[in-house]
């Protein structure tokens, strides 16, 4: 017969002294940051004089006195570097036995055999659970500034913690410290639910984080996988996992889901992000089998260098140097669409033709429309895997030709239409450089921006007209000089920094500036564009 599920109220005193706890590998990492301790601390201080303060739900999961934390795993690490803090706050005041006791109850468990301690709380991981032991042991933390890793994290709360506790002792520390050790044993209470089934510990943490609760779509991606993982491979998985996940930073968790929805559109077609989860568990009615746990790891380590590079085009990785220039242009435009095509296309013959050729359809569809609806991005999903599965990209790309522009759409709006600055600066570098992937050597500026002196006849039209190509400029310069607003200025301050294949002589020649200039400059400069992004 299974054992029965187990819930009950508990104070934290009690919770801690009769069990040790560790965070499972599936679990998301400690996440509070000062401004979320600072608050936790101060709810406590003002209720440490009631009979019970109750802080909320834990759920654990396993039999006997060692128990895997399933969901408050923020509060249990909490708790445990506070009670850190009390404990050596009073070695400090000489309250030997009161720290014995905290120590006890919260800090250490002992063997009753072999008289060897152990911690009440453990991490997963090595490297953060050995910081979180020392920071137990040593009372004191090392946090680098601006890292947010757990095991910066971990030290930025103890350190906070540490700070609050300090300013609430100074009036009387001997008789504050037993006030907060006697609160937090015995008048903080959690409701404790208990699972008696470990390997049901990934469902149950699956289904408590999404109804309602806050819950990042790669904490549920590493749970399926972790959960589908035999557990004799779980360990190496979940540093697989980790190895992924480190290349994209703890605190940039969102490119990371959005890298593993681009490579799952390669062989999927297009996800949307909040249908990722559902694709891999072939959950909701769909129509393909779920993805083993192999099979997206392989996937996921196959594309990831590329990605990276894709990301950041200075990164090592295999992408040649037309790749890389494809990447640096979709950057500066902010196009990431794009991606699951460029994925797919990489082992592909001529993928560097095809990446050019993508580049020309984006950049033209930009410049006479826009790539913001919800249509073109899923044709792109699935255009990626249709190459993926086809093993050449030509005819997949052929198909999406519907997308481009005519030339004489392009050459028009070019001349004509007000874009950003991102926009002008790929499209003028691109005409003056005559290479569909410029280097991104100058900063780009309006020649006369909109509160210049223009006369009384064209203020009218400056609002549309200033933010054409032919009001735009490429200079070295990181900001605009002062002064620099005025015809005068310009020609004097900033058309001297203006990178070398910049038309700065044919500019400067116009004794004024003024929208028939404009006119005249916007239509040579749209006549060299669309020769580069069309012959």
């Amino acid at each position: 017969m299974d054992t029965p599920l187990d819930a009950a109220s508990t104070t934290a005193g009690a919770l801690f002294s009769g069990s040790t706890f560790r965070v499972p590998q599936f679990q998301r990492e400690y996440a509070w940051k000062k401004d979320e301790v600072e608050e936790f601390f101060g709810d406590l201080a003002k209720s440490i004089h009631e009979d019970s303060y109750f802080l909320g739900l834990i759920i654990v999961t396993g039999e006997g006195a060692r128990k895997d934390i399933v969901d408050g795993q923020q509060r249990i690490l909490t708790i445990t570097l506070l009670a850190s803090i009390l404990y050596h706050e009073a070695l400090r005041y000489d309250r030997k036995a009161l720290a014995d006791r905290l120590r006890a109850n919260f800090l250490v468990s002992i063997d009753f055999q072999t008289d060897q301690e152990h911690p009440r709380v453990t991490l997963s991981s090595e490297p953060d659970d050995e910081a979180l032991q020392k920071i137990i042991a040593g009372g004191h933390v090392t946090n680098s500034a601006g890292d947010e890793s757990t095991s910066s994290l971990l030290a930025a709360a103890y350190d906070a913690l540490s700070r609050s506790l300090q300013e609430d002792l100074r009036a009387d520390p001997f008789k504050r410290l037993g006030i907060w050790a006697d609160f937090i044993t015995n008048h903080l209470y959690l409701a404790r639910f208990v699972h008696p089934d470990p390997g049901s510990a990934y469902r149950v943490f699956e289904v408590i984080n999404t109804r309602g609760k806050e819950l990042t779509t790669a904490d549920l991606l590493k749970s399926y996988v972790l959960s589908q993982t035999p557990a004799n491979y779980r360990t190496e998985r979940y540093a697989q996992w980790s190895a992924i996940a480190g290349a994209f930073g703890i605190e940039n968790q969102t490119s990371l889901v959005q890298f593993i929805r681009h490579a799952v559109s390669t062989t999927h077609g297009h996800v949307l992000p909040r249908d990722l989860y559902d694709v891999l568990t072939a959950r909701a009615g769909s129509a393909e089998t779920p993805v083993s746990p192999s099979d997206l790891m392989d996937l996921l380590n196959q594309t990831l260098p590329l990605y990276r590079q894709m990301m950041d085009p200075t990164a090592d990785g295999p992408a040649s140097e037309t790749q890389l220039g494809v990447f640096s242009v979709l950057n500066r435009l902010g196009i990431v669409s794009v991606r699951p095509i460029l994925l797919a296309m990489a082992s592909n013959p001529n993928s560097d033709t095809g990446a050019l050729d993508l580049l020309r359809l984006v950049v033209r569809r930009i410049v006479v429309g826009s790539l913001g609806t919800g249509n073109v991005e899923r044709r792109f999903g699935h255009t990626a895997r249709r190459i993926k599965s086809e093993g050449h990209w030509e005819p997949a790309l052929r198909d999406l030709g519907d997308l481009s522009p005519d030339r004489s759409d392009f050459a028009e709006r070019v001349h004509h239409r007000s874009m950003n600055k991102s926009t002008l600066a790929v499209i003028r570098e691109s005409a003056l450089e005559s290479t569909i992937t410029p280097a991104g050597n100058g900063n780009l500026f309006f020649i006369k921006p909109r509160n210049a002196d223009w006369s009384h006849v064209e203020e009218d039209r400056v609002a549309y007209w200033v933010s054409t190509i032919g009001n735009s400029f490429l200079a070295t310069e990181s900001r605009r000089p002062m002064g620099s607003s005025s015809w005068d200025g310009f020609i004097n301050s900033l058309a001297p920094s203006g990178i070398p294949s910049e038309w700065t002589a044919d500019i400067t020649s116009y004794p004024s500036w003024d929208l028939e200039a404009i006119d005249k400059i916007g239509a040579r400069m749209s006549d060299r564009a669309t020769e580069v992004w069309y012959d």
